[in-house]
Formats: C-alpha cells, structure tokens, sequence
C-alpha cells in the first residue's frame, strides 16, 4: 500500500505527456514520449503522469512502453527508486481498466482516476445530483484499488466545487482507498489567495486527510498557475 509523505517532503508529479500535450501543436509520437519520460526520470521527478490510456491505441501503446521501458529505470535518481508511471482515468471500470493494463509493467504505477464536483459541470456537463456523484466517485476508487495499491483521485473542477461538499466527496474516496487527493484548478479561476485558503478548508475538514499525499494542479488561464501552486502547498 502506498504511503503518506512527510509534511516536509515536496513530491514532483509531471504531467507533461498527458496534460501538455493537450496543448495546441504539442503532439508527440511515441518515440518523442519515451525520450521525454527518460529525462523526467534522470531528473528525479516522482511520478509521471505517461498519458490518458483509454484516449486512443497510440496513447495506449506510449503509456505502456513507458511503463515497461523507463519504469523500471533508477539511474540518476538520488531516491534510489524508479518514478511511479500513472495513467489517467475517468470515473468508469472501462477507462480505470485500460489505465491500469497500460501502467501495470511499470514496477511502480499509479491510477489517476477524476469525475467532476462543481455544481456547474454536475448540472450541465453529467447531468447527475451530488449523491450521484459521491457514489461515482467511491465506486471508481474502490474499483481502482481493487487493481493497484497507488490510486490518486481528482475532483475536476474544484476551484469552482462547493468547499464544504469536496470535504464530504474527500472524505469518501479516502475511505474507498484513495491514496492521494489531486485538487485542481481546471477553468484557471482562482487566484493565489482562494486556492490557498481551499486547500487549507480542505485539509482540515476532510475526513482521514492526514493519511493521504495532497497534491495541486493548476491552470493558468489567468497568469497564475505558478502562484497558486505555491499558494496550495504552502
């Protein structure tokens, strides 16, 4: 089972491969992704995100590749550790499946599962309530866990979520196996002092909170991604 860092210790989680190149022009081949995933592991990051497995054969194929070739790689690393390779999710057996089939040669690999909690996204993008979406989200992780013994969970959207219902939907995932609790900023909406503020709500409200990795993810619609990063690990 994965365990909880230090308060002191600063985890680097990477997603280059799976998030940069959601960027306009930053389409990679496989060949590009095993190159950049060697010198992310030379360079000590501690997880990388390889990609969203169920996207496509060919982020299959990469995500996979990474896991089995730069995986198992120490070289350089001062932890002495390989870096965990972790593939993205949603909240579905179907894509949690694939994510795991991808990672699991790497030997040590993450699932990286999310489902929306803003009002806004729950209304108009699933259509469901919030009792539907905590039980999504519980049902991902459990399944996830029922896999791998590394399982993040995001709360997509959670700049705009409600504080006091992601302490609630928090609270549930870890009691279904989360191991680390990713808090986003995907609309790039806040500013440095908000995101601080809900993550330190959120650290003290979530329910077995100090038995998992927090992790932030920022958006820098506005100029601030770097600032509110900060801001959350501070």
């Amino acid at each position: 089972m994965a365990e909880a860092a230090s308060p002191a210790t600063l985890l680097i989680f990477d997603t280059t491969l799976r998030d940069g190149e959601q960027s306009p022009g930053a389409t990679l081949d496989v060949h590009e992704k095993l190159e950049i995933a060697r010198q992310l592991s030379r360079l000590g990051v501690d997880i990388c995100e390889a990609g969203f497995p169920i996207a496509s054969p060919g982020d299959f194929d990469a995500v996979s590749r990474i896991a089995a070739e730069v995986g198992p790689l120490t070289e350089g690393r001062r932890s002495g550790q390989p870096m965990v390779i972790a593939g993205l999710a949603r909240a579905n057996e179907k894509d949690i499946r694939r994510a795991y089939d991808a990672v699991k040669a790497a030997p040590r690999h993450r699932i990286h599962t999310f489902l929306a909690t803003s009002d806004i996204h729950l209304k108009y993008k699933l259509q469901i309530d919030r009792e539907e979406c905590i039980r999504r989200a519980v049902d991902a992780v459990k399944y996830a866990r029922s896999l791998c013994d590394d399982v993040e969970f995001s709360p997509e959207d959670a700049g705009r979520s409600d504080p006091e219902f992601l302490s609630v939907i928090l609270s549930e995932v870890i009691a279904a196996g989360a191991t680390t609790l990713n808090i986003p900023d995907t609309v790039g909406y806040a500013t440095p002092e908000e995101f601080g503020a809900l993550i330190e709500y959120l650290i003290k409200h979530t329910r077995g909170g100090d038995s998992v990795v927090w992790s932030v993810h920022c958006h820098n619609d506005l100029g601030l991604a770097t600032a509110n990063a900060l801001a959350g690990v501070r």
